[in-house]
């Protein structure tokens, strides 16, 4: 039930990001939701792939290569979702950025939630 609740908040927060940032555009709500469970896929099973690949650039950068990682699935999701459109690099940049920020805040929601 958690990670249900988890996609549908990423999903809203993913259109409600794209309704407002230039270069990213989704086209509905369940597009959202396709796009929240592929980011989420993704981040399962490529991201930690691509972290090994890249842990020198990732040491040399002191971290801050993993804001391109998380771009690059972006791009990925894009790919693999019709009706998600990232135009550029620097739009799925961004996008990945403040969709995290977003995310940690509303999963902190959740989590003080539970606790009462």
């Amino acid at each position: 039930m958690n990670f249900i609740l988890k996609i549908v908040l990423t999903a809203f927060a993913a259109f409600a990001l794209a309704s407002v940032l230039p270069g990213v555009e989704i086209v509905s709500i369940s597009t959202a939701i396709w796009v929240a469970f592929a980011i989420a896929v993704l981040n399962m099973f490529v991201k930690p792939l691509l972290i090994l690949f890249t842990l020198p650039a990732t040491i040399v950068t002191l971290g801050l290569f993993l804001f391109v990682i998380n771009a690059i699935i972006i791009l990925l999701a894009a790919n693999l979702v019709g009706g998600f459109i990232v135009t550029s690099f620097f739009s799925a940049l961004l996008f990945s950025v403040l969709l995290s920020v977003f995310r940690s805040s509303l999963f902190k929601l959740l989590k003080d939630k539970k606790k009462e």
